[in-house]
């Protein structure tokens, strides 16, 4: 498996990416995503035909490293990002939930999926450049039940990240919190072209 090993060192290519954007503590990604390889088919049966366990295999996986690293023993609660609830009702479940609950197997921590959700739907981001990416995730997040987060170290969790714009949006969101941190936990990087 191509291995980013990113959450072993700080200043790595996923936190520069929040960077002057959203205060996060740590954020890593487990894997490289290229077109074409095992990883991006793997995604795609996790995604759109109904794999779960292929989400939980990896967030096991993930998992291992996160709590090998030591830089995330101090996340308290993983949220997964959340999906627009037609989009989750129509795909039977969040790709991003599978993967969180293979993460909490290992550190030993629970998910919590209803301290924020989306507002609103938003157009896929595949083909979008970088500002278009963040224009198409403005007031996307809202909290839901700030007591359940408030003053916790948050792990956000998400499928791919390319240029981080859904993360930060949630992120700042969950910011709004009193006291909460945030780090970040992403199955796969991707480079957009």
């Amino acid at each position: 498996m191509p291995l980013t090993d990113f959450e072993s060192f700080p200043a790595n290519p996923i936190e520069k990416i929040f960077w002057g954007r959203a205060e996060i503590m740590a954020a890593t990604a487990y894997l490289y995503f290229t077109s074409g390889s095992s990883i991006q088919h793997s995604l795609h049966q996790l995604k759109y035909k109904g794999r779960k366990e292929i989400g939980i295999y990896f967030g096991q996986q993930m998992g291992k490293q996160l709590k090998l690293s030591g830089r995330f023993s101090a996340c308290e609660i993983i949220i997964p990002l959340p999906l627009f609830a037609s989009r989750e009702k129509i795909r039977g479940y969040n790709q991003s939930t599978m993967i969180s609950a293979g993460i909490a197997q290992q550190l030993q921590i629970p998910v919590v999926q209803n301290a924020v959700f989306r507002v609103r739907k938003t157009e896929t981001q595949t083909h979008k450049s970088r500002i278009q990416r963040w224009k198409n995730m403005e007031s996307t997040f809202a909290i839901q039940d700030p007591e359940t987060i408030n003053g916790r170290h948050i792990l956000l969790v998400d499928d791919v990240v390319t240029t981080g714009a859904s993360l930060e949006a949630c992120a700042v969101v969950l910011l709004t919190v009193p006291g909460v941190r945030v780090s970040i936990a992403c199955l796969a990087h991707t480079v957009q072209a």
